[in-house]
């Protein structure tokens, strides 16, 4: 297996990072994670633009090479040189170079990974997913908290608490205590048709899945709501999904006491995300 860093390929089990990597330091970086299938990247514009928005945000200084048509090229070779371009997650990572908080390199450093992908991953899942709230963190709501940011702890700490607790995942709340998103997925509830999300005001990470089932469900007879969303609203719902890049949708069968059906879900799936 091979990594590729900043375009260089790389032995995967080769170190490519220093100690002094600030991505490593500080969590000073972004990641995108992506799927290829039969040989091209899912709801790529929407990756890119999250990319490159995020990397302006934080004030990123990148290399020239470092471009949209140069990083789809890496990414299909890389996918290649693994024998993965069929089906396969991608990880491209991008941190602040080497240094302390106020010195040393300012060109950022970019590595991306890839790992072949079960086929289960073009289904939904067959068995429902069990959640519960992770209740140790509250994920602040500013300009930084769309991103997908590798300061990763109150994630990290939630799927270790699921796995603990033997939950499928958790989701994390915000400083108002709303939900604002799972350890690795946006959130979805449907009530009495209309179907809900929490804002990008309520600290959710920008997905571009949920981006897409926005956009793509506009046209359609489900009313779509951008909201706070609470336990309550939880348990009220006829059911509940998550949604990331990679798995495309799941269904939630149980949150605490309440059980969910997934009959719109699957509907939603078939017609919005199997066809992508």
């Amino acid at each position: 297996m091979y990594v590729s860093l900043n375009g260089k390929m790389v032995k995967a089990d080769e170190p490519v990072f220093l100690s002094s990597n600030r991505g490593y330091r500080y969590g000073d970086g972004l990641f995108e994670t992506i799927k290829i299938k039969d040989g091209r990247i899912l709801l790529g514009d929407y990756h890119f633009e999250r990319l490159f928005s995020g990397l302006q945000l934080l004030k990123f200084e990148l290399p020239g090479l470092f471009t949209r048509d140069n990083l789809i090229k890496g990414i299909i070779h890389l996918c290649e040189k693994n024998n993965c371009l069929s089906l396969a997650r991608v990880r491209l990572s991008v941190s602040r170079g080497n240094g302390g908080l106020n010195d040393g390199d300012t060109i950022a450093c970019y590595l991306v990974e890839c790992w072949p992908l079960n086929e289960s991953q073009n289904r939904i899942n067959e068995n429902g997913l069990v959640v519960d709230i992770f209740p140790d963190a509250r994920k602040s709501c500013d300009i930084f908290s769309n991103l997908k940011s590798a300061n990763y702890l109150p994630y990290a700490m939630a799927a270790r608490f699921a796995k603990e607790n033997k939950l499928n995942d958790c989701f994390v709340l915000n400083t108002a205590g709303h939900i604002a998103d799972s350890t690795i997925a946006n959130i979805f509830c449907i009530k009495d048709g209309v179907i809900t999300t929490p804002g990008l005001g309520e600290g959710c990470v920008n997905g571009v899945m949920r981006r897409h089932l926005l956009a793509v469900l506009k046209d359609t007879s489900y009313e779509t709501r951008e909201l706070a969303i609470t336990a309550a609203d939880i348990e009220m719902a006829d059911e509940v999904i998550l949604t990331n890049a990679i798995s495309g949708i799941r269904w939630v069968k149980q949150f605490r006491q309440k059980t969910y059906s997934n009959q719109q879900t699957t509907e939603i799936y078939n017609r919005f995300v199997k066809t992508i």
